[in-house]
């Protein structure tokens, strides 16, 4: 697209240039620990709390290791797996980074 073209931007209500919708969507926000430290594919956390598994009939523990966890869209979750539990979904402010 051209800098002259313009876009209608739904969040906002606008008619925008369409270089600065490409611009803001290209823009991830970061996915962060419950301490705040900046999480990466890969990385390897530790659960803060006790978390019961949905569907799973499983407790994990306090003091778990998670490892090769995978960042989704939503910054506040991450994908991982863990013994037996295939597509386990985590919140971020329930991790801390190891």
């Amino acid at each position: 697209m051209a800098d002259d073209d313009y876009v209608y931007d739904e969040a906002t209500g606008e008619w925008r240039p369409a270089s600065e919708v490409a611009a803001a969507a290209a823009a991830k926000p970061i996915a962060r620990d419950a301490s705040g430290t900046e999480l990466a594919d890969g990385d390897s956390v530790v659960l803060i709390k006790d978390l019961k598994v949905k569907g799973a009939g499983q407790t994990l523990k306090q003091g778990t290791v998670i490892r090769s966890i995978r960042l989704t869209d939503d910054p506040e979750e991450i994908d991982c797996r863990f013994d037996g539990i295939k597509g386990l979904v985590l919140r971020t402010e329930f991790v801390r980074k190891r």
